[in-house]
């Protein structure tokens, strides 16, 4: 036997009554099985100990006998049935160790590991198996015969039965045999599907302010329709996505119910009703922003949240004499009507002193939300009456609009993304009365994110933004509809909403279409502090055809990330990339979570 380059040998010193012994632990493998090290490293408990102090004589007695198994079920999972192992303790094999045998020291203990040949699957099936299921593919004639590879056939035929609505499908035999001479395994599974069941009576436990009728209706389980894992855990997840909970567990009845009913118990154990917050950003461009919130997650006793908002901001930033206000509120009730959606309704009083205008609103909207996966349907009517105070002299105006959006979310984490995508695309035809004409207004917001290297700590991130107005004019659309660039959400470097169009009277405005684009490499220097690139760019143009009629400027820089973990806290640096400014202005951008 050759010892393995990669054999862990650790001392220690330990106080035994009033001396101090050396233990030293060695794992002996040949050297052709080297790959093997690792799994068995990590199974046996003996060698674990060797790299601790402090450990008493008597622990490695016990880790000892303990690990016999323990390797053996490692050699298993990798094909391995006829192996040896020797666990010598200062020379005594430790299998006739009895566990109350006293000893004042250890000094050495020797694992001595003999995996044999690799087996391969001579036998590898699984009956009855539903129409769908998806065995593992290494559960096959001819492959490695890893102990690991039965379990998951076992799982994946269970499951494909559950997914059939025979919930209580289990395997009811099974037989497993190692043929030594031929080094094959034979495994062969019987599934016991039992009856084809639909849902029954759903009970409720650990409410308290919420009722039971309206957690059941949040649930969404299928009184009368065939029994499906996915359905219970979609119940799970909407219960989850309400807020109003802070743990949900939805379990299955043991026994089966009158004409093959399968009864489920939901147990919930509700949020703290009520909350508060405050926050800030700062941009030395765009101003310090402050905002507070009250939210109560059970508003009428049916898991409604309501939130009320308020923030300011616009504090002292250069060339800005007055403040933005915005005073809000969201309402939402999950699982309202027949369609499983969620109803929502928000609303606002605004105060904005945008560059070179002012506008007082106020606006309320009212629709439903549908969640599928990771997609998600909403739409609704909504209201504002505005004044707007301009270049153009001052316009009074209400505006009667249907917003309709389609938002897909793949993202990792939606603060800290580091792989995935995201997608939003928003549509909303609008009625004018007084001072506007009616349109129909779109955007479209795309992200994607990739990542590499060691451990994945290099990320790139990417953002396209395309927005167009269609039907009225520029001076007759409502003047929060149109199109501005600069910004943290868009050109970081560029002022707040610096760039627009120009009219042919000389008045500057918002503009009918906007393209934009985003562009960051994120470094993770240490587990808590990352680094970050960009460059950003926009357009903003005259016409609804974006990149048509119009003008573009961007903006570079490098930025800090500090790892929350709830979200990273945001620290850019940006200076303008074009039109000879570049390092001539500098703006700072802070916030929480990345900025796309």
């Amino acid at each position: 036997m050759g010892k393995l380059n990669r054999t862990l040998t650790t001392a220690a010193f330990l106080a035994v009554v009033t001396s101090a012994t050396a233990q030293e632990v060695e794992l002996r493998l040949a050297d052709e099985f080297a790959d093997l090290a690792p799994a068995i490293q990590s199974a046996s408990l003996t060698l674990s100990l060797g790299q601790e102090e402090g450990t008493l004589p008597q622990d490695y007695i016990a880790a000892a006998r303990a690990d016999y198994r323990r390797i053996l079920t490692a050699l298993y999972a990798s094909g391995h049935y006829g192996a040896t192992v020797s666990i010598r303790i200062d020379g005594v094999e430790a299998a006739g160790m009895s566990p109350l045998t006293r000893v004042s020291s250890v000094e050495r203990v020797d694992i001595t590991v003999t995996p044999g040949p690799s087996f391969r699957f001579g036998t590898a099936s699984v009956q009855p198996m539903a129409e769908r299921t998806d065995l593992p593919s290494g559960f096959a004639t001819g492959e490695i015969a890893e102990s690991g590879l039965i379990r998951d056939a076992a799982k994946a035929a269970v499951e494909g039965w559950r997914d059939d609505g025979y919930a209580k499908a289990d395997i009811s035999a099974q037989s497993i045999r190692a043929n030594h001479t031929t080094q094959t395994l034979d495994a062969a599974l019987t599934v016991g599907t039992g009856p084809r069941l639909t849902f029954g009576t759903v009970a409720v436990e650990g409410n308290n302010g919420i009722r039971a009728d309206r957690i059941r209706d949040i649930a969404g389980i299928p009184e009368g329709e065939t029994f499906s894992p996915k359905a219970l855990s979609d119940a799970a997840n909407r219960l989850r996505r309400s807020g109003a909970f802070s743990s949900v567990a939805i379990t299955e009845a043991e026994a089966i119910g009158p004409n093959d009913t399968l009864a489920t118990l939901i147990q919930v154990d509700e949020a703290t009703p009520r909350r508060f917050g405050v926050g800030a950003e700062l941009s030395s461009s765009d101003g310090l922003v402050l905002n507070g919130y009250w939210l109560h997650r059970n508003f009428l006793g049916g898991a409604e949240s309501f939130r009320i908002e308020g923030e300011i901001s616009g504090i002292s930033t250069k060339g800005t004499s007055t403040l933005d206000y915005r005073l809000s509120y969201d309402f939402l009730r999950p699982q309202t009507g027949p369609f499983r959606t969620d109803f929502y309704s928000n609303g606002a009083i605004e105060v904005l002193n945008d560059p070179g205008s002012f506008l007082k609103q106020v606006r309320a909207e009212a629709g439903f939300t549908r969640l599928f996966d990771t997609l998600t349907l909403s739409g609704g009517v909504g209201f504002s009456s505005a004044e707007v105070r301009d270049d153009l002299g001052t316009r009074r105006y209400s505006v009667i609009n249907a917003p309709f959006s389609l938002e897909w979310d793949r993202r990792d984490t939606p603060l800290d993304a580091t792989s995935g995508y995201y997608l939003k695309s928003t549509a909303m035809p609008f009625f004018g009365i007084g001072a506007v004409d009616s349109g129909l207004r779109a955007e479209v917001d795309a992200r994607a994110y990739r990542s590499f290297g060691e451990n994945d700590r290099l990320t790139l991130a990417a953002r396209g933004q395309l927005g167009a107005i269609a039907g009225p004019t520029a001076e007759r659309t409502p003047a929060d509809y149109l199109f501005y660039s600069g910004g943290s959400d868009t050109v970081r470097g560029q002022s707040y909403q610096s760039l627009g169009t120009t009219l042919n009277n000389g008045v500057k405005i918002g503009g009918l279409s906007l393209a934009a684009a985003s562009l960051e490499a994120r470094y993770d220097v240490t587990e808590k502090i990352g680094a970050v690139g960009f460059f950003d760019i926009g357009y903003v143009g005259a016409d609804a055809i974006p990149l048509r009629n119009g003008n573009w400027h961007a903006g570079t820089g490098l930025g800090l990330r500090y790892d929350t973990g709830i979200g990273p806290i945001r620290l850019d640096l940006a200076t303008p990339a074009n039109g000879g400014r570049f390092a001539k202005a500098l703006s700072v951008y802070v916030g929480i979570g990345q900025s796309f």
